[in-house]
């Protein structure tokens, strides 16, 4: 077996061109290690940076019949790494970027929502408030207090029919209060 380890970088990447995987794997051996320190460095994340380098030599034996290193193969592959750190970088800034903007519509429409629930919340007090006071008073018992129709009879000395006409009252009158306004708000 020839021992790759003396043969200076052109003749490796000439042997390499040649689809000599001994040649390649002694490309590997001399260059993995410090393209791996240069990556570590600046992405500060071991496993990206393992596969920075690793994506570096898989494109390098992908393309080997199409390269013209005109620099010397060392300057080649920390060029390389470079452009795959920028690359990497980028996509980092993008999604981090993406998520601000997420989070930031989520909070516009959840802001929206809760102004929208508040002006709700004052339209239907004020028709609650604009109800006959007898009217009022049955409606307020049924869904604040959560007292049956027997109960507020009881209570008031009325009848249930009498309940029952003051609840059908108020709520057609918030029916069509709310109808406007969900038509003015659409």
């Amino acid at each position: 077996m020839i021992d790759f380890r003396t043969y200076p970088d052109a003749d490796l990447i000439a042997l390499m061109i040649r689809s000599d995987h001994n040649a390649f794997a002694e490309i590997y051996k001399r260059y993995w290690k410090r393209l791996f320190h240069m990556a570590s460095l600046k992405l500060n994340n071991p496993e990206e940076a393992e596969e920075v380098v690793q994506n570096i030599f898989v494109s390098l034996w992908d393309r080997r019949e199409q390269l013209n290193i005109t620099t010397s193969l060392s300057a080649y592959l920390a060029i390389s790494v470079k452009y795959r750190i920028i690359k990497v970088l980028d996509k980092h800034y993008n999604q981090q970027k993406y998520v601000k903007s997420m989070t930031t519509s989520i909070l516009d429409d959840s802001t929206q929502q809760w102004l929208e629930f508040l002006d709700l919340k004052d339209i239907l007090e004020k028709t609650i408030a604009e109800l006959p006071e007898k009217c009022q008073l049955v409606f307020r018992m049924s869904r604040d207090k959560h007292m049956s129709q027997k109960e507020i009879a009881a209570e008031l000395n009325i009848s249930e029919k009498t309940v029952e006409a003051h609840l059908g009252k108020a709520i057609k009158t918030l029916r069509n209060k709310l109808n406007r306004f969900l038509i003015l708000l659409l």
